[in-house]
């Protein structure tokens, strides 16, 4: 499906076709929302075609209630056919550390489709637009939702670590820190006092939960700290950290600490309450 089907006999016989040949219902919406479906209509859509009234209905119940994620439970869950050891289990703010979430390769094939698009990392404002902020001195880059097949697998990956489904999550992004460079410490829900709140809301509901995937391995420093909870989190390449929050905790606070000697390269999943649009 490389292109959208806009004839409806033709997309309901590509999505009885589908089916058919063994693809789930979130595998379907997967594709359709490559081909350029909204999350909304494309589940609707299925849940019409394939007579799943159940589909559309875990939408309905998603848009009044937000979807959360499902903390991974040690000692190890299997996704994707790779092994993923929960090494650290914290219950507030609740705090995964995940071993051997990628491999090596993956890890390397995903840097060097960032490199060339790395630019200066922003932050948002309390309008709700991206800034270049002090506390932020890294470089990154966003990729598209589905943008490479390696993209994808990551994606999937991680939907099914945590049960949600991948067009929750917005768009993998990449971070490159040098020595002496940090993120401060900081919340990654939208602050609902803030002007541009509604803006940043309004389709896709909240941030629920990130995943930041360690690339590499640095010489010194570069670690996750989480000051209420007294945690710090060392990067190690293919490992990740996962944490998961409501609107207005505290408990999540968290910084990206500097980097001492060597480099950082992570890539972050922020997922939403509602599909990402």
């Amino acid at each position: 499906m490389s292109s959208k089907i806009s004839h409806s006999d033709s997309l309901r016989e590509w999505i009885q076709s589908t089916a058919a040949s063994g693809h789930d219902i979130e595998q379907i919406i997967e594709m359709m929302l490559r081909a350029g479906y909204q999350p909304r209509q494309a589940r609707l859509l299925v849940a019409k075609i394939l007579n799943r009234p159940a589909v559309a209905m875990d939408l309905a119940t998603d848009q009044r209630n937000g979807r959360r994620t499902r903390h991974p439970e040690p000692p190890m869950q299997t996704v994707d056919g790779k092994r993923v050891d929960i090494s650290v289990c914290v219950d507030t703010p609740p705090i995964r550390v995940l071993e051997g979430l990628m491999d090596v390769d993956e890890c390397e094939q995903l840097i060097e489709l960032a490199r060339p698009r790395l630019d200066r990392s922003r932050t948002v404002n309390k309008s709700g637009d991206d800034q270049i902020d002090k506390a932020r001195t890294s470089l990154g880059m966003f990729f598209q939702v589905g943008e490479s097949p390696l993209i994808q697998r990551i994606e999937q990956r991680i939907a099914g670590l945590v049960d949600v489904p991948v067009h929750y999550g917005e768009g993998l992004q990449v971070l490159h820190y040098l020595p002496g460079q940090q993120y401060e410490p900081h919340y990654d829900w939208f602050n609902p006092r803030h002007h541009g709140y509604k803006a940043l809301t309004s389709k896709s509901g909240q941030r629920v939960a990130s995943i930041v995937i360690y690339l590499n391995t640095p010489a010194a420093g570069g670690g996750t700290h989480f000051p209420k909870a007294g945690v710090t989190v060392t990067a190690r390449r293919g490992a990740a950290v996962y944490f998961a929050y409501e609107e207005g905790d505290t408990e999540s606070l968290h910084a990206g600490l500097p980097v001492l000697e060597g480099e950082k390269w992570i890539a972050t999943k922020w997922v939403r309450e509602l599909p990402f649009a």
